[in-house]
């Protein structure tokens, strides 16, 4: 089946919203991920927007939000549209934060733990092994349980941290879906990705709308988005 068509032949009229902040550079890579991928609904939304009630789903993209002042997120965790984002979750829409968007996830609650920089203290920007440590997840339906992929990297600061009781619920929860094979930044038990404990709400670093095609010469990312509407169906 043609991914250009997946939406389309299922019959799903799902919305999704692209949170555009200042800073943001990954903005244009989801919305074409799921515009020209899936050939789903999507539109930009301006981080000063106070409501988010017609969208199914709320993507947060990476970038440097605000410049990363502060610390990466810190600012834009006091954006008015975070408030639509907090009741979006709440009321258990799916919410994707990739990259700076996982920032600023655990920046505004929705997600625990922190971001630190890179063990390395450098910019890493390359490709990425991922294992998916749990596919009984609305992200991660369309892949195998503990499949190796490939996603694209590009952070500073990706080294995934939380306390040792925080770590325990995530484990015993089955809340860390996806891990790095090859450690490239120091983060914690390999952590590359989480879900809150309602598991509508997914953080991580790899960017999934990078690896949507072969133009890259992979194409993993595309069942990431392909699973949010095959579980928006099935519920």
């Amino acid at each position: 089946m043609s991914s250009k068509k997946y939406a389309n032949e299922k019959g799903l009229n799902m919305k999704f919203a692209v949170v555009v902040f200042p800073g943001s550079n990954c903005d244009g890579d989801m919305y074409y991920a799921i515009k020209d991928e899936l050939s789903a609904e999507v539109s930009y939304v301006w981080h000063t927007e106070t409501n988010l009630d017609k969208y199914d789903a709320i993507m947060i993209p990476g970038g440097f939000s605000y410049g990363d002042y502060l610390r990466c997120g810190a600012i834009a965790a006091y954006s008015p549209i975070i408030s639509a984002i907090k009741k979006a979750a709440e009321n258990g829409k799916i919410v994707l934060g990739i990259c700076n968007g996982f920032q600023i996830l655990t920046e505004i609650g929705l997600l625990p733990g922190a971001l630190l920089r890179n063990k390395n203290m450098k910019f890493i920007c390359k490709m990425s092994t991922l294992v998916v440590e749990n596919s009984n997840t609305i992200f991660t339906n369309k892949y195998e349980n503990k499949e190796n992929v490939t996603f694209a990297i590009a952070h500073g600061e990706g080294n995934y941290y939380c306390d040792d009781k925080t770590l325990e619920k995530l484990k015993s929860n089955n809340r860390i879906i996806f891990t790095y094979k090859n450690n490239p930044n120091g983060s914690l038990e390999n952590i590359a990705g989480i879900v809150n404990e309602k598991g509508n709400v997914l953080g991580m670093m790899p960017h999934p709308e990078r690896v949507v095609n072969n133009f890259m010469g992979y194409d993993c990312g595309l069942r990431l988005f392909k699973s949010i509407l095959e579980r928006s169906i099935d519920v």
